[in-house]
């Protein structure tokens, strides 16, 4: 049975990307410290750095590469206003060599590039340890996942997160069940749960060629993308297929953190490796039904994924384990099918293959129509400029267009970006 498509549809709002009036040159650069790679899957940093860089200058620093020879910077400029730094340090330092040599690193980047004005933007706290002596205009913490919870997490993370949280001006989190954990630990605390670009991935609803090593799939498809690591319940991917061999497990994605043996193997299980942010809407369109088939441990307990609003542009019905970012609010709307046991898991996606597409779509564009990366990263901006010096230039001088100044609001049922609470 394939998924039913809903022709030429898209959602209400106009392209994301020609949505809202972009700001003038900024007067300072930011400086983004991230524990993730540019160049992997496309996730909030990606979104959100790459709006600043429409702006001004974004200096994207990832974790060290390790190789022979002297410590070094390499550093890219894949996009315009954007460069890609990647500290490459010889094996062998202890963790005090590691943050000296970094702390180097950085300083020279900082002199090369005349970087003196700058927005310090952290994703991963363990670069406290080689960035605690910079004087930035403001720090922030954008907390998007609990990583001490993560496998192969540093024993001392949890003690950089709290340095950081006396140092941070601002943090965000990625979710409200983050925002619920951090709330108390800082007096400035904002939930900017994820966003999507819905425009792009509404591409999946206008039926197209299916891109060639997903066309000789069988249909019904069940689809997966996204990082394939001990965040997956494995067994219960192992046993939808096992249960439903007429079935077809799609995964896309690279695998981390997990022995290859460990994967479930199976005729009806397919996994096609990690594919361009471009080219995911291609793939979706030929899915009949999406999956969040996340394990429920100590890592997933405050994710908020990012496909979930993703799933729910392309037009495709989504089925997903009791994540609580997704249970609140798509799970308690009706719009993501939530189950955790293979029984009653292979019964959601029976009842998501049944959906009336139509009716479901309705209600998802009137969601989505309220959530984008852009009206996030705006009301980002406003929180920044609150912490200012107030000698600083702002960064929301916008061309040609007056803007709303007060607060951005999550669609209703989400939690509001400006002080975590759902609004119903």
């Amino acid at each position: 049975m394939e998924r039913p498509h809903a022709g030429n549809s898209r959602p209400s709002h106009d392209r994301e990307r020609q949505a809202s009036p972009l700001p003038l040159p900024a007067r300072f650069d930011l400086i983004c410290l991230s524990h993730l790679r540019w160049n992997f899957v496309c996730q909030r940093p990606q979104h959100l750095m790459s709006r600043f860089a429409r702006a001004g200058r974004v200096f994207f620093m990832e974790e060290p590469e390790w190789g022979d020879g002297p410590a070094r910077l390499t550093v890219e400029n894949p996009a315009p206003n954007l460069w890609v730094v990647v500290p490459h340090l010889p094996h062998g330092l202890n963790q005090e060599e590691i943050d000296d040599a970094q702390r180097a690193l950085l300083d020279g980047l900082l002199q090369e590039r005349s970087i003196s004005r700058f927005v310090l933007w952290y994703y991963t706290p363990m670069a406290v340890g080689f960035a605690r002596h910079l004087a930035p205009l403001v720090t922030i913490y954008d907390c998007m996942d609990e990583l001490s919870a993560f496998r192969g997490a540093p024993p001392w993370l949890r003690e950089r997160e709290a340095e950081l949280l006396t140092r941070a001006d601002l943090v965000f989190t990625g979710g409200q069940s983050l925002y619920e954990a951090k709330q108390s630990s800082h007096p400035r605390v904002y939930a900017f749960p994820s966003s999507v670009d819905a425009a792009h991935f509404a591409r999946a609803r206008t039926p197209q060629p299916d891109p060639p090593d997903q066309a000789a799939i069988p249909h019904p498809r069940l689809g997966f993308f996204g990082v394939i690591d001990e965040r997956m319940d494995l067994a219960l991917v192992g046993a939808v297929a096992t249960v439903r061999p007429d079935w077809h497990l799609v995964l896309i994605g690279p695998t981390a953190k997990l022995n290859p043996a460990d994967l479930p193997r199976r005729d009806n299980i397919h996994y096609l490796g990690m594919k361009g942010y471009d080219d995911l809407p291609a793939y979706l369109a030929g899915w009949d039904v999406a999956l969040l088939p996340f394990a429920r441990n100590e890592s997933t307990r405050f994710i908020s994924p990012t496909k979930t609003p993703e799933y729910l542009a392309a037009g495709v019905a989504a089925v997903s384990t009791s994540i609580r970012d997704v249970v609140r609010p798509y799970g308690e709307m009706g719009l993501v099918g939530i189950a955790d046991e293979p029984g009653a898991f292979v019964a959601a996606i029976e009842r998501a293959l049944r959906e009336d597409a139509p009716t479901r779509l309705a209600r998802v564009d009137a969601l989505l129509a309220q959530n984008s990366w852009d009206a996030t990263w705006e009301a980002m901006l406003r929180r920044i400029e609150e912490q200012m010096p107030t000698t600083a230039p702002h960064v929301t001088a916008y061309d040609g267009a007056t803007q709303d100044t007060g607060a951005t609001h999550a669609p209703a049922g989400m939690p509001d970006a400006d002080n975590g609470r759902a609004i119903t």
